[in-house]
């Protein structure tokens, strides 16, 4: 199966009132533990890096090489896209030349003109070969990739406007944020999404920082339209809880233990345990 753009999944999950998730990978052993949990659940997933992974994984061409090669070696048939996320203006054009399957050019700390007028050119680029573009309006709380959010809520107007570019998905600030929610968050913004999904219609909406919102507003928010929910941090703290319990426990003393396959096999079931977690709340099981 090769890589596709995220469009048809994303439009089929609209329609059905469901999410795809983007689980973001940061190695060979996330990347592996993502799709085996897809394809075991007949779930279409989207395959996220953001611009520091993209770094620390040799580049883009070494990821899609990577992910090209484990669709083939897993016999991977479920529907799966290579997304950027996060991305600047060069890093989009870097990833659609690598050969990515989806991109994601955040504008969002630029004055709305300048999103509209980059967004444009992305789009343009993108569309001819095929891949799926996501735009964001009202920045996301938190830090990624030292774009500083402060948990916006978006402009139902200028979301409209940017959909009416022609991107496949868009991110729209509704109070969300990246990383781990501290205690006195005030939620999730339900009046914008409504407003916002009625001002941009069929577009399916993206939610972002996907880790830690309570189940029922992640269920309210995908009625509202929210098609795409991106999570990571999650990943990442059951990684290192399974990990850690590894190495605490002497695991890595006995026998071989310290060989990096069994080293990281916890933290790789963990991942799949999350992940599966989230396919079942976002009701993309089955769904491929």
């Amino acid at each position: 199966m090769a890589l596709v753009s995220a469009k048809e999944m994303l439009n089929k999950a609209k329609e059905g009132k469901y999410a795809v998730g983007q689980f973001n990978i940061n190695n060979l052993e996330w990347t592996k533990a993502i799709l085996l949990t897809a394809q075991e659940n007949n779930s279409p997933v989207i395959l996220g890096v953001s611009e520091g992974a993209g770094k620390y994984m040799c580049g883009y061409k070494t990821i899609v090489g990577m992910v090209n090669g484990m669709l083939e070696e897993l016999k991977i048939t479920v529907p799966v896209a290579l997304h950027l996320d996060h991305g600047s203006f060069e890093g989009a054009k870097a990833c659609i030349e690598a050969g990515f399957s989806s991109v994601m050019f955040d504008g969002s700390h630029y004055a709305i003109e300048e999103n509209i007028q980059k967004t444009k050119e992305i789009i343009e680029i993108a569309s001819s070969k095929g891949i799926s573009v996501e735009a964001e309006v009202g920045s996301i709380g938190g830090e990624e990739d030292g774009v500083i959010g402060a948990g916006e809520v978006a402009d139902p107007a200028e979301c409209k406007q940017i959909a009416d570019l022609g991107v496949t998905m868009l991110a729209a600030g509704i109070g969300n944020i990246h990383g781990v929610y501290p205690e006195n968050w005030a939620g999730l913004s339900f009046e914008t999404l409504e407003k916002i999904d009625n001002s941009v219609g069929t577009m399916p909406l993206v939610l972002h920082g996907g880790t830690g919102i309570p189940a029922d507003m992640i269920k309210k928010a995908i009625s509202l339209g929210v098609s795409k929910i991106n999570v990571n941090t999650e990943c990442q703290l059951a990684f290192a809880a399974a990990t850690r319990k590894y190495v605490e426990e002497g695991k890595d003393l006995q026998g071989k233990g310290f060989d990096p396959r069994k080293l990281l096999a916890p933290g790789f079931e963990a991942i799949k345990a999350t992940v599966k977690e989230k396919m079942e709340l976002f009701g993309s099981i089955n769904r491929a």
